[in-house]
């Protein structure tokens, strides 16, 4: 794997060559990545894993024609193949009137702030499955469960670099760590399973080990002897682990992909209040060590902190630039780049903020509702934002958590469930999109 350093100029080589063979513009992505990993099942090494990628891939203009083309081969001559290849196929595509790269006079020029995303720690095979043991014992020693289906602890990094024909070049790289456990609870036909994990840039930001198996055995033995639940409307509150889904809901729809194909349930809703006074939703993509840090995006724009959503209100739009053309407005610094092809967008650390409430009080007045700690399936309707998922959780009975319920469904629309929502205050900052215990009222659930 390259430094960020001969990353960076290897891209630069790559669009150089482009320009040389004849495209008007071009811009080259390098990416690579490296990781180990160990798991264990009953107290035994099960697997060890190691790999290894590098790509670089290349887009190129000519006029208003573009290609891409990646390649694993980094050498002279591959990347003048590939070069030559992306020019012929641009040759041959259709003309897009928005296609280009970012504006150049918004490209990022630095120096970038220190985000503090490499960890100088490396941990060798042996620490890793350490790790894996502590978890797994962890979690077999809390009384119920029976089983595991293993834990594992792994080690991981990775370099991005980005050079564009009209003057920007950019690289960085990061280090990732990461702990699970996974666990059954229960005998014969009465078994559930559940799980913890946690990632991190730095091993020193992880929880111990022993707290995530504990909390992956507690979780599996709670779910034990599960009853139903009745059908109708009643109040839902979500668990931080699965409310965070709402808000992603919210981000896809924010996309300015969907919003210039008329195909997000946002549409003709900028600048409204779609939440309740007093909802806001942070992004931080310039948080040290924060799981989705990076100080510019996919295109070379610089990103910056702002309010996606303000005391209730929708403030704006995720553009990378050729939907940003397409509406008529600037790109917002979320291009995002995965192998070939065009830029996507996402977002960085993104935060729901909480409210004033803690859980109990949040729950303190429902006399009969449902707590959801886990979702299944995908019955969201991007267009409609018409919404049905697969649930389970626990009953909620005179404002107490009651017992465990399962295979239960639960309906409504994201723009009324998003009206309706309320915050808890016990948001914990511990992965790249996190919320608070979030609660929905007159949200319908079928059960019995």
């Amino acid at each position: 794997m390259l430094t960020p350093d001969e990353a960076l100029d290897r891209a630069q080589q790559l669009v150089e060559r482009a320009r040389r063979v004849g495209a008007d513009a071009a811009d080259a992505v390098y990416g690579a990545s490296s990781s180990e990993a160990i798991q264990v099942r009953l107290g035994k090494l099960e697997d060890v894993e190691r790999s290894e990628s590098e790509h670089i891939s290349l887009r190129l203009f000519v006029g208003r024609r573009s290609a891409s083309i990646g390649s694993s081969d980094l050498s002279p001559q591959a990347l003048d193949e590939l070069a030559n290849r992306a020019l012929a196929m641009a040759r041959s595509a259709p003309e897009d009137a928005f296609a280009g790269l970012a504006p150049e006079e918004l490209l990022s020029t630095g120096p970038w702030p220190d985000l503090d995303l490499l960890d100088d720690r490396e941990p060798g095979p042996q620490d890793l499955r350490l790790m894996a043991e502590e978890a797994e014992d962890a979690a077999r020693a809390v009384a119920g469960v029976t089983n595991s289906d293993g834990a594992s602890a792994s080690s991981g990094g990775g370099v991005v670099a980005l050079a564009t024909s009209h003057g920007f070049g950019g690289g960085y790289g990061s280090t990732s760590r990461s702990v699970s456990a996974s666990v059954v609870a229960g005998e014969g036909v009465d078994k559930q399973r559940d799980s913890d994990w946690r990632a991190m840039h730095h091993w020193s930001d992880l929880p111990t080990s022993a707290s995530i198996g504990t909390l992956a055995g507690e979780r599996a033995v709670a779910k034990l002897a599960p009853g139903r639940l009745r059908s109708g409307p009643m109040p839902v509150v979500f668990d931080p682990r699965v409310g965070g889904s709402l808000v992603g809901h919210l981000l896809g729809a924010m996309s300015g992909s969907a919003i210039a194909r008329r195909s997000s349930f946002l549409l003709d809703r900028l600048d409204q209040a779609i939440f309740a006074n007093g909802v806001t939703i942070v992004e931080d993509p310039l948080r040290p060590r924060g799981l989705r840090s990076r100080a510019f995006d996919g295109e070379g724009l610089a990103t910056r902190a702002r309010n996606l959503v303000e005391d209730g209100r929708l403030t704006g739009w995720l553009m990378e630039s050729a939907s940003a053309r397409q509406l008529g407005l600037a790109p917002t610094g979320h291009a995002a780049r995965g192998g070939n092809g065009a830029p996507g967008v996402s977002v960085g650390n993104v935060d729901l903020l909480p409210g004033t409430l803690s859980p109990a009080e949040l729950m303190a007045d429902i006399k009969d509702g449902v707590y959801v700690t886990e979702l299944i399936g995908q019955g969201v309707n991007g267009v409609t934002g018409d919404y049905s998922r697969g649930a389970s959780g626990f009953r909620i009975v005179d404002g107490q958590i009651a017992g465990p319920v399962a295979e239960f469904t639960v309906a409504g629309n994201l723009l009324a469930m998003f009206a309706a929502l309320i915050p808890a205050n016990d948001l914990v900052r511990d992965r790249s999109l996190n919320v608070p215990t979030l609660r929905v009222d007159g949200l319908t659930v079928a059960g019995d």
